[in-house]
């Protein structure tokens, strides 16, 4: 007779510019704390660690804001500290642990088929897409828009402190529409901390939820997958 794997218990931990959250999937308790341009992998780490003390789990996910390849970090992110390239999160945590986009995770915590694409509205402006259940993170946020500056740099949480609700919310109506069309998606999902700021929402898009990360995370590890692969949901 046959016998499955047991399934794991996750620790989904969302990494954002102004708070790390994280959940684990047989409880419904959500912790955070604040994270900011300074922090470092190991104090996020050591943050995880001091609320999470009593908490069992046996795998973890990372949403990561920056880029991602085959499960590495390859890049600095832009709005926390340094030392995130290299770091070894599966000897910190003691555990099996995957790292992803941050976007990418809740985009797969969001997905409900074909082609769909993610767009979180947060520190800055993360991005991800799924066609026909395969996800892919993208760094739409840091291509230009106009006068010189990028979208994320319109729609991220300063350009809406800097110019107001009236010119961030039109702005972000003009990007998911371009982005729709440039991209020719079914639906877009517009999640992250400002998402939820948006008196009416653009077309073809709906609000999405924080926890969604979390369920992306648990997703995550739901069947075996190789880091050569794309991700499928």
């Amino acid at each position: 007779m046959m016998r499955h794997p047991k399934a794991h218990r996750v620790l989904a931990i969302d990494i954002g510019g102004s708070h790390v959250k994280m959940r684990v999937s047989h409880r419904r308790d959500l912790l955070q704390f604040v994270s900011g341009p300074d922090l470092t992998p190991a104090e996020m780490v050591e943050g995880v660690h001091a609320l999470t003390g009593d908490w069992q789990y046996t795998a973890v996910s990372i949403g990561y804001p920056g880029i991602v390849i085959h499960g590495k970090i390859v890049a600095e992110p832009k709005n926390l500290g340094a030392g995130w390239v290299g770091f070894d999160f599966r000897a910190a945590f003691g555990r099996p642990t995957r790292l992803i986009n941050d976007a990418a995770m809740q985009a797969i915590g969001s997905y409900e088929g074909g082609r769909m694409l993610f767009l979180g509205l947060g520190t800055g402006l993360g991005s991800a897409m799924i066609v026909d259940g395969v996800v892919e993170a993208m760094e739409l946020g840091h291509m230009p828009y106009k006068k010189g500056r990028s979208f994320e740099d319109y729609v991220g949480d300063r350009g809406r402190r800097r110019r107001g609700y009236k010119k961030w919310s039109r702005d972000v109506t003009t990007i998911v529409d371009q982005l729709s069309t440039a991209l020719e998606v079914d639906y877009v999902v517009l999640g992250g901390g400002n998402a939820s700021k948006l008196k009416t929402m653009p077309p073809r898009s709906r609000l999405g939820n924080n926890d969604f990360a979390f369920i992306g995370g648990f997703r995550l590890w739901r069947k075996a997958r190789s880091r050569r692969r794309p991700i499928l949901v």
